[in-house]
């Protein structure tokens, strides 16, 4: 855990949803976080495409005064992989069951080499409106949603989160990742080790292709939901490396 002079000198924390979801997924991080000291915001993601929704994250990103660590869920890792590098002052990415996709890879190519997802299986389509016409979306079929994103959450909690999820566009999973934010920026992972939706196999290449300090967790996709402290320890451990 980081010590007092480094909780001083300690960044912005901000935490990027991922899909199907919002930032109540970060309650539980939020609380410990704020408990240690620590200054956090949790940007919403707007689901619309990696291009929209990266643009808004790095100006979200822009518009904090000091240093950011960028803490990304999920796609909300391809979000910030794609938005850190447009804005100066962001020190660090910590990436939570998330996707740190190279340059030129999309969501959906990631997807299908993974052996340990089965998200596939557990998506509805759907159609929402745009300027020039319509454009596909998707969302996860309730009836599948606690075995296919959060099944080491109760069932009746994972209920809610079937019903109050946001769906995200096919933009957001077609879209190639540019100029990825690891790179340049130091990263840690946090992996959940029974990951059925990102894919367990798939995000620990990616963690390890980055250069990530990885730490294992027991726990489905929505880890920060399951084991907010564990994703906590994380967090701190980044921002300690960051603040020094």
């Amino acid at each position: 855990m980081a010590n007092a002079s480094s909780v001083k000198s300690a960044p912005t924390v901000v935490l990027v949803h991922g899909a199907f979801a919002d930032s109540s997924g970060w309650n539980g991080v939020v609380e410990r976080l704020h408990a240690a000291g620590i200054t956090v915001q949790a940007v919403p993601n707007p689901l619309r495409g990696l291009t929209e929704d990266a643009a808004y994250v790095a100006s979200a990103f822009q518009q904090i005064e000091g240093p950011v660590l960028a803490v990304g869920h999920s796609y909300g890792g391809a979000v910030i992989t794609n938005a850190a590098t447009r804005a100066d002052n962001v020190v660090g990415l910590v990436y939570v069951a998330a996707f740190a996709p190279d340059e030129g890879e999309t969501l959906m190519g990631i997807e299908s080499d993974s052996k340990d997802s089965v998200l596939t299986t557990a998506l509805l389509q759907r159609q929402y409106p745009t300027a020039e016409g319509t454009e596909t979306e998707f969302l996860i079929d309730p009836a599948k949603f606690h075995d296919a994103f959060a099944a080491d959450v109760p069932e009746k909690d994972a209920a809610i989160m079937a019903a109050t999820q946001r769906p995200v566009s096919s933009l957001a999973f077609a879209t190639p990742t540019t100029n990825p934010a690891w790179k340049k920026l130091p990263s840690w992972a946090a992996v959940s080790n029974a990951d059925k939706a990102a894919g367990s196999d798939v995000l620990r290449t990616m963690a390890q292709r980055a250069g990530a300090t990885t730490t294992e967790i027991d726990g489905s996709h929505v880890v920060m939901v399951s084991q907010p402290q564990a994703v906590t320890d994380v967090i701190m451990q980044a921002i300690d490396a960051v603040s020094r």
